[in-house]
């Protein structure tokens, strides 16, 4: 399990539970894939079942079946599967802290589950959203090129407009931390002016993080349902497509901005995992 000389981080997480990583997140490939292709097999289900043809009907309900046993296994796995990490990472953050204030080591052990947070929901839904995105701009060149085109040019945006507030979320998310780990101390006291004192000082951290992020979120939106908007337009204008056409080119759209809107999301996410193990880590380096 986890050494005593080992760097708690994501990394390390991964080296040591590798077998159990790779059996979700196969699983949730899996899933991912047939998800991917639901919107493609309903387009087609629609222009055959209009002509009288129902073999892409027939498969449609097939993919749905394995689907089905799929997201369940997946499921029932991950809980046992990230539950067990959680375990160890907690133990060890606490025999490593000994020496620190509760406060402190109460904050850590519940950040430190951070990490296993992000393996078992922002890491597969990452995957699960490049692979979206990908699937999505090449059926969308498919159609037409043009589709593609705007899509990837949306995407572009998207990262450029989080490159420039990455380092602001960073800080943000040092104050919110720091913040955390005075709680337990200041519930200690039963001094309800020191208590206040700190909720307060905890709502005004978070309160500067939501704002940035409604701000960055809300222009990132605005690209995105450009796009959107854009695609629909061409689509029922432009392109020439049959109705099961467009209700794929639009469909394969809409997930592209429900895709691509996660990747800065998990970029947001590795800013704060990248503070919270510096901040984790300096517990044992200063035992």
């Amino acid at each position: 399990m986890i050494k005593l000389s080992d760097r708690l981080s994501i990394g390390t997480l991964f080296r040591i539970f590798w077998g159990k990583i790779t059996i979700t997140w196969g699983l949730t490939l899996v899933e991912t894939a047939m998800f991917a292709l639901i919107p493609l097999l309903i387009g087609r289900s629609i222009d055959g079942l209009l002509g009288g043809d129902w073999a892409d009907f027939i498969n449609l309900l097939i993919v749905f079946a394995v689907l089905l046993n799929v997201a369940t296994a997946r499921r029932v796995y991950d809980t046992r599967a990230y539950g067990t990490m959680r375990v160890e990472l907690s133990k060890a953050l606490a025999a490593r802290s000994a020496d620190k204030e509760i406060s402190v080591v109460n904050a850590r052990v519940l950040m430190g589950r951070e990490l296993v947070d992000f393996l078992e929901k922002e890491a597969p839904e990452t995957m699960t959203a490049l692979i979206q995105v990908i699937v999505s701009l090449g059926v969308l060149l498919a159609f037409h090129s043009t589709l593609a085109l705007s899509a990837g040019g949306a995407t572009l945006m998207t990262l450029i407009i989080y490159s420039l507030f990455a380092h602001r979320f960073f800080r943000l998310n040092a104050g919110l931390n720091t913040q955390s780990e005075k709680q337990i101390n200041a519930l200690a006291t039963h001094n309800f002016t020191a208590i206040a004192g700190h909720f307060t000082g905890l709502r005004k951290q978070e309160v500067r993080l939501s704002d940035t992020e409604s701000f960055v979120y809300g222009l990132i939106f605005l690209v995105l349902l450009s796009m959107l908007a854009f695609n629909l337009w061409f689509a029922a204008t432009q392109s020439g497509a049959s109705p099961g056409q467009i209700f794929s080119i639009v469909t394969y759209s809409y997930e592209f901005v429900q895709s691509a809107v996660a990747l800065p999301m998990a970029l947001q996410a590795l800013t704060r995992l990248k503070e919270i193990t510096a901040r984790i880590n300096s517990v044992m380096a200063s035992t």
